[in-house]
């Protein structure tokens, strides 16, 4: 029996894990022979002409996702330690039944509404607006993740620093977060590869360039809207150029996502020694 639930075990793992690098395997295959230094870093080229990349959707997409970074991770942590560790009453349980409602909001919703209270104000498409719909659908996910990782903290914890005299406001910030950071961080990078492949807000908010931008004010391309035209175009090309953006997209997710949880991990070791 201990055999046959250790097998059990190992099979759905494999299984949760095939998926990934099936999608990831197939993506290397039709997207890894379009790569080249010159997709990387050269604008979209006219329908009819060879070549161009989508340098500038990667320049778009860090910089929608840095603004949805910003207002999204700040609130959704603080929303979380509220919850967890200040909120009494009723409130908590309000708190989390929003979260889990916004959580379930279709991401076109969130879009048709960041453009109705944020586009038709500004009278045009814009990468803020872009952040700004990714940045509200990346809140209920940390604050839930927030929230669960800081009520698994053992009360000990809190009553060791309590008791050397730390005050609430650096306890929560010093120990208690500190030792639910590792969680606390898995929830940030599964809200960012969310949104880091969402469509459909973007079409609202951000709708796409062809050229260069670094206004926050401007259309911005991304490599998710890049992606969408190139994939339902008519021409092979830019059939092509979308399977190489597809897997571009990917690696940077996962890379994010490595990168974070590495450096993350070396800075708990670091400060627990």
């Amino acid at each position: 029996m201990n055999q046959l639930a250790t097998l059990a075990g190992t099979m759905t793992a494999i299984l949760v894990v095939a998926p990934l690098l099936a999608v990831f395997a197939y993506l290397v295959i039709r997207g890894a022979g379009s790569l080249s230094w010159a997709f990387l870093t050269k604008a979209p080229v006219p329908v009819g002409e060879m070549g161009g990349g989508m340098g500038n959707a990667i320049v778009g997409s860090a910089l929608i996702l840095a603004i949805a970074s910003a207002i999204g991770i700040p609130l959704g942590i603080g929303s979380g330690i509220f919850v967890a560790e200040y909120a009494r009453g009723p409130l908590p349980k309000y708190v989390r039944f929003i979260a889990d409602l916004l959580n379930g909001v279709p991401s076109i919703v969130i879009g048709m509404t960041v453009y109705s209270v944020v586009v038709m104000r500004q009278k045009h498409f814009s990468a803020l607006a872009g952040g700004i719909a990714l940045g509200v659908m990346m809140i209920p996910t940390i604050t839930r993740t927030t929230e669960e990782m800081l009520l698994m903290v053992p009360q000990t914890v809190r009553e060791a620093a309590y008791g050397l005299g730390i005050p609430r406001w650096r306890a929560m910030v010093s120990v208690t977060l500190r030792t639910a950071l590792p969680g606390v961080i898995t929830g940030v990078m599964l809200a960012f590869a969310r949104v880091a492949g969402e469509t459909a807000p973007l079409m609202f908010t951000a709708l796409g360039n062809t050229f260069w931008n670094w206004n926050v004010n401007q259309p911005t391309a991304a490599l998710p809207l890049q992606i969408y035209l190139y994939a339902n175009s008519p021409y092979e090309e830019w059939h092509r150029l979308a399977w190489a953006g597809a897997l571009v997209l990917i690696v940077l997710i996962v890379g994010t996502f490595t990168a974070v949880r590495v450096i993350s991990r070396r800075g708990v070791f670091q400060g627990a020694q």
